[in-house]
C-alpha cells in the first residue's frame, strides 16, 4: 500500500547569520535564499520549496531576530512573527559558535508556547568554535519542551546531519496534497530573484561602508531571441537594474574608483544568475539615490 504524501509550510527562525538561508538552499538543491555574513541580509519572508518521495515541505526563511526597537528591526520582526503563526512547523537554527546571549532568549521566549511544533537544528558544527553541548544545554534550559528526537547537530556548510533533520520534519508533517508543482522550489518572481542576487553581491562588497543603506530595483527585463553567434537555441534576458543608495555622498562609494566596484557587483551578479537561469543575461546596472 502506498504511503500518503507529506506536505506542509516550515517557518525557519533564529538570530542573524545563524546559517538559515545556506540550509534552506542546501535543502533546496538550488540558491533560492541571499546569504551574507552581514546580519539581517534576509529582509522577506522567501520560500524554498523541498520535494521529495515523501511529499512536499515549503521552507520560509525568515529575516534573523534582533533584539532592538528600532522601527526597521521590529518591521523585520513582525515578519518573522507571522511567517512562525502561518507554518505548520518551526524550524529553530542556532548558531553553535556563539554563545546563547539575549537574543537567543528572547527566540526560545518566543518559541516556548510554540514547542510542539518546533525542529531545533544546532548549526555550524564544522566551525572550530563550535560548541553543540553549550547550545543543547540552552535548549534544554529555555525551551523545554523540545524533546531530544526534535533536535539535531547539523552542518548547513557541509551537509552533515541534515538529511536526519529533513526526515524529522517530514515525519511531522501531515498528509495533504503539494502545495506547488514538483518542478518548482521557489515561488519568487524573476524580478525579484535577479533583485536579491544583486544586493547579495553589493553588500557582500559593500558591508563596512553601507551594508543596510541599499535596495535594489529592477527597471526593466526583456526576454528575446539571443544571436545565434552568441547562444545557439537559447533566450536572452536584458535586464536593467539599479542599486538605491540614500545619499548622493553613497553613490560613490558603489560605483568605486573608475568604476571598478559596480564592474566587480554587476560580474559577479552576472555569474550567480547564469547558474539560476538558462537563459543568456545581460545586465545594466547604475546607481542612484532614493530620491530617483
Amino acid at each position: 500500500m502506498e504511503r500518503a504524501k507529506k506536505a506542509a509550510f516550515v517557518a525557519v527562525v533564529g538570530r542573524p547569520s545563524a546559517g538559515k538561508s545556506t540550509l534552506i538552499n542546501l535543502f533546496c538543491g538550488e540558491k533560492v535564499s541571499i546569504v551574507s555574513s552581514v546580519p539581517q541580509t534576509t529582509r522577506n519572508a522567501i520560500r524554498g520549496i523541498t520535494n521529495r518521495e515523501q511529499g512536499q515541505l515549503v521552507f520560509v526563511d525568515t529575516p534573523g531576530r534582533y533584539k532592538s526597537e528600532k522601527k526597521g528591526n521590529k518591521k523585520l520582526r513582525g515578519i518573522s512573527d507571522q511567517a512562525a503563526d502561518d507554518s505548520d512547523l518551526i524550524l529553530y537554527v542556532i548558531d553553535s559558535s556563539r554563545p546563547a546571549g539575549p537574543e537567543e532568549e528572547d527566540i526560545a521566549s518566543f518559541l516556548a508556547p510554540h514547542a510542539e511544533r518546533v525542529v531545533a537544528a544546532v548549526n555550524k558544527n564544522d566551525d572550530p568554535k563550535a560548541d553543540p553541548a553549550r547550545a543543547r544545554a540552552f535548549l534544554a534550559e529555555k525551551l523545554a519542551g523540545l524533546g531530544p528526537d526534535r533536535l539535531f547537530d547539523v552542518s548547513a556548510k557541509n551537509g552533515d546531519g541534515t538529511e536526519r533533520l529533513l526526515a524529522a520534519l517530514f515525519e511531522m508533517a501531515g498528509e495533504g496534497e503539494p502545495f506547488y508543482g514538483a518542478e518548482f522550489y521557489t515561488d519568487q518572481e524573476v524580478d525579484f530573484r535577479i533583485a536579491e542576487i544583486i544586493r547579495e553581491q553589493a553588500i557582500n562588497r559593500l558591508n563596512e561602508e553601507l551594508p543596510h543603506a541599499l535596495h535594489v530595483e529592477v527597471a526593466d527585463a526583456q526576454l528575446s531571441e539571443a544571436k545565434p553567434k552568441d547562444a545557439p537555441g537559447r533566450q536572452k534576458l536584458w535586464v536593467r537594474a539599479f542599486i538605491v543608495v540614500e545619499r548622493e555622498s553613497q553613490k560613490g562609494i558603489v560605483v568605486g574608483k573608475g568604476g571598478l566596484m559596480i564592474k566587480a557587483i554587476r560580474l559577479a551578479a552576472l555569474k550567480e544568475l547564469g547558474q539560476i537561469f538558462d537563459w543568456k543575461i545581460e545586465l545594466d546596472l547604475r546607481v542612484k539615490t532614493g530620491r530617483g
